[in-house]
């Protein structure tokens, strides 16, 4: 029988995909982990509504999304990944995806390509240089560039819709797929990291400037809000200087003004 688990296997032992091995291990097949994320983004997504994941990697979110039963648009630039997402969302015509960055404007940008980890490649040459010499981003290396199409979100959302809720995780280039958006949205979510606290304010200030008040975090990958309320941008930006640089990343989670009794309680 044809499932996702045997298409995870297949892809594991592909020699063309060895480069995805670890990712392919840490993000799928463990059901306590797909249980905390399916609870966690149930607050935000809901059966039929339409998400964005932009920066999907391998796609652990997507399947969490498609589970609590919507559509996803997902936005991968990277070759090697949007190969096993081909293959692991073989058949859903509830999947959508899309080859491309998303960034500010449209057009090409040349993409930073991490072999051994590509979790962490990236357009932003600024997150390149951030690594650098920084602790715990030592055995870090980008090792190859390409060029890559970019799409706006606005072009996203003209040609698919709004999405109930937009994840964004692009490593440090988060604050130009942002500039890309002209219009809130109910809910989103952003990935910043301590080597780049700066792209985090100017997201914080581009929300904000969008209509955005409403703002909490989760540390790492620990699907659990830190104030478990909705705070203000300030506070929010004031809470993410003052962590420590071992903290080393996390996720802002971001709701307009129509929307501030969503993600608790729902």
């Amino acid at each position: 029988m044809d499932t996702v688990g045997t298409r995870i296997a297949a892809l594991r032992n592909d020699p063309a995909l060895s480069l995805l091995r670890r990712s392919l291990d840490v993000y799928y097949g463990d059901p306590e982990r797909d249980a905390r994320m399916d609870a966690f983004y149930s607050r935000f997504v809901s059966s039929g509504d339409l998400v964005f994941d932009i920066g999907s990697h391998i796609g652990d979110h997507i399947g969490s999304f498609r589970r609590l039963g919507a559509r996803v648009v997902a936005v991968e630039p990277q070759p090697l990944c949007l190969r096993a997402l081909r293959a692991i969302y073989a058949g859903d015509d509830r999947v959508t995806l899309v080859e491309a960055a998303c960034g500010a404007v449209a057009g090409s940008v040349r993409f930073h390509v991490n072999s051994a980890n590509p979790t962490v490649s990236t357009a932003s040459p600024h997150f390149v240089r951030a690594a650098q010499g920084a602790g715990g981003w030592e055995r870090q290396v980008w090792d190859a560039e390409i060029e890559v199409p970019v799409v706006t979100f606005d072009a996203l959302v003209k040609r698919y819709g709004v999405p109930a809720f937009a994840k964004i995780d692009v490593e440090g280039f988060e604050d130009a797929v942002l500039a890309g958006l002209s219009r809130p949205l109910p809910a989103l979510s952003f990935e910043f990291t301590t080597i780049a606290r700066p792209v985090a304010q100017r997201c914080l200030d581009r929300l904000t400037a969008l209509g955005f008040d409403g703002f909490d975090v989760a540390l790492g990958d620990d699907k659990t809000m830190t104030f478990q309320r909705w705070m203000s941008a300030a506070d929010v930006a004031a809470h993410l200087r003052t962590l420590p640089h071992e903290a080393n990343s996390g996720d802002v989670y971001c709701v307009s003004a129509s929307e501030q009794g969503q993600g608790f309680g729902r």
